[in-house]
Order: structure tokens, then C-alpha cells, then sequence
């Protein structure tokens, strides 16, 4: 069945040079980023469905679609109350310790975030330079980590907290895509 709906809509691709429908690559996105699995669980989830992939697309597609996801759920977010602090911690990525630091309002909720490889006086300056401004997405899919973040913290207006489907309908429409 998604074959024939993948064969259908090939012409409706997200990501442009990409062999797959938005659809598909939607689904890629939401449960790469919503479910703890990884590439090569996503490609045995797709492959399981009819659809033959390899884990090299998926990540391509994922970090590609991932920033221009939390880009399209920036304007729906709710309104913070004004009141508001840093929060930091380190992580690794792609084997490498970086630093997330976050700006997080009374309530938990994110208000944006920047990584950075140093812990310093200088990573702190250009934290607070780029708060609220669009910045570079380096190590892409923390970005849509952090915008299904958002989603499950009821952050985004009209976006359902829970219910894989309301969300699966929310991100569609986000990107003019069939759900």
C-alpha cells in the first residue's frame, strides 16, 4: 500500500533531490526524533512497510528536514511570561561533548538554545547574542529534537501534547503535506 502511495506522489518530494514523498520523510522525521530508535531501526520500521531505504538516506533527510522543522513550529509557539533563565549541560554528539545551553522560562519551557564545543566566557556572550535570533543549525537534528520538545511540553499552540496522529496531522500541515 505505501509503495503504491509513495509511486503516486512522487512528484510531492520534501526535500529537494530526494527519492522520497514528504510524506514518507515526515514519517522519518517524527519518529526519529519522538521515539528513542535509531537509523537502522527506522529502516527496518520502513522496510517492514514495503519501503527499502538505507540508513545513509534517512540520516541525510532527517538532518536535512529537522531544522526547517523547529523553523515552521517557531511561530506557533505560545507566549512565555516574560520571566526566564539559563540552563546548561553537556551532551555528546557524534562522540564529541558539546554544550546545550538553553534559555528555559518559569514554566520549563524552552525559549531557544545554542550549542557549543567550549564552556567559557565567550560561548556565554554568543548564548545571549543569539537568543530569539535564527541562528546556524550545526549538529542538525538537535534542532527538531528540541521542536518535538517543545510539542510534547504543549508549547505549540493547536499542537496535541499526545496522540501520535494529531501530531502526525500538525507537522503535515506545517509542511503542506497529506498526513
Amino acid at each position: 500500500m505505501l509503495r503504491g502511495l509513495a509511486a503516486k506522489q512522487s512528484n510531492k518530494t520534501l526535500i529537494k533531490g530526494r527519492q522520497f514523498t514528504a510524506e514518507i520523510t515526515l514519517w522519518a522525521v517524527r519518529w526519529y526524533l519522538q521515539l528513542p530508535i535509531s537509523y537502522r531501526d527506522l529502516k527496518h520500521m520502513f522496510s517492514d512497510r514495503g519501503i527499502q531505504v538505507n540508513t545513509t538516506t534517512l540520516s541525510q533527510g532527517i538532518q536535512a528536514s529537522a531544522p526547517d522543522l523547529d523553523k515552521r513550529i517557531r511561530p506557533h509557539l505560545r507566549m512565555t511570561n516574560g520571566s526566564w533563565q539559563g540552563d546548561e549541560t553537556y551532551i555528546r554528539l557524534k562522540g564529541e561533548g558539546v554544550y546545550l545551553y538553553r534559555a528555559v522560562d518559569a514554566k520549563g519551557q524552552t525559549i531557544d538554545f545554542l550549542l557549543s564545543p567550549k564552556r567559557d566566557a565567550a560561548a556565554a556572550r554568543c548564548y545571549f547574542k543569539v537568543l530569539g535570533k535564527p541562528h546556524p543549525i550545526h549538529l542538525r537534528t538537535i534542532a527538531g529534537d528540541e521542536a518535538m520538545a517543545m510539542i510534547r511540553k504543549g508549547q505549540v499552540i493547536d499542537a496535541p501534547t499526545n496522540g501520535m496522529v494529531a501530531q502526525r496531522d500538525f507537522i503535515a500541515i506545517l509542511f503542506g503535506a497529506a498526513a
